[in-house]
């Protein structure tokens, strides 16, 4: 095994990914209770004695909710930036690494890219983690697309990347319109057609798997993300979808 990564949940109502190297189990963040979280896991056949480390992207509670308690509990490093420590359910940690996002950083046999992004919170970032010389990117929770964040993702072999909203289902929607101009502004969450546009400006021929992360459940659908996905990647690979109730299981970077 090289690297392999699966989600236990994504969505507003909570989100976590694995991603396991030979020597390595991290939680990217954890936004479920600790009674569902052990349940996800042991879906994928893990536990939270397995776990090496949890690192946390930002302080929203759909990331976040579940990091302290399960952290506690099992006495789990966790690894977050000054920023996101400030918030009050990661006062108390048993373990605390605080992430510098200027320099790269290694959990058992994985490094860490930190990639800071435009999202409405303390410090956020988000993450590519390599080993063996196969990159997996992680990004979602940001509300623009900057060209450091290009360069970032630029050669990944494997990407989660986030289809939130479509920009029609928003406006028509039922959110108050502080919540639209939130969800829709440049630090809120990308819509279907940024994370196309992305696309355009990566190595896609490299991706393994690419998998649709983060959607909306009033303000987006299954189809309208893949429609504006496979306009740009095309139907030749397959374009995966990661659920809020199930996550996906595992995925194998070869």
């Amino acid at each position: 095994m090289s690297l392999r990564f699966a989600s236990l949940g994504s969505g507003s109502k909570g989100n976590a990914t694995l991603i396991e190297s030979p020597q390595g189990l991290l939680l990217l963040d954890c936004g479920f209770t600790i009674k569902e979280t052990v349940r996800r896991l042991a879906l994928l056949g893990h536990q939270p004695e397995d776990l090496t480390a949890i690192l946390v992207t930002h302080e929203h509670g759909d990331h976040i909710a579940g990091v302290g308690p399960l952290a506690r509990r099992y006495n789990i490093p966790v690894y977050l930036t000054h920023g996101t420590a400030q918030h009050k359910s990661v006062a108390k940690l048993p373990i605390r690494h605080l992430i510098n996002t200027h320099q790269n950083f290694h959990i058992a046999d994985i490094e860490i890219t930190p990639v800071v992004v435009p999202h409405d919170a303390r410090e956020p970032c988000q993450f590519v983690f390599r080993h063996q010389q196969k990159t997996l990117g992680v990004l979602t929770d940001l509300g623009s697309i900057t060209p450091f964040i290009i360069q970032q993702y630029l050669h990944c072999d494997s990407l989660m990347l986030e289809c939130n909203h479509d920009s029609r289902m928003l406006a028509m929607g039922p959110y108050p319109q502080s919540l639209k101009v939130r969800v829709g502004g440049q630090w809120g969450h990308l819509n279907n057609v940024q994370a196309a546009n992305l696309l355009r400006e990566i190595n896609t021929e490299l991706l393994q798997h690419l998998v649709i992360s983060h959607i909306s459940e009033q303000n987006n659908t299954e189809t309208l993300a893949r429609n504006a996905i496979m306009g740009v990647y095309g139907d030749e690979q397959p374009l995966l979808l990661a659920k809020q109730d199930q996550g996906f299981d595992w995925l194998g970077i070869d």
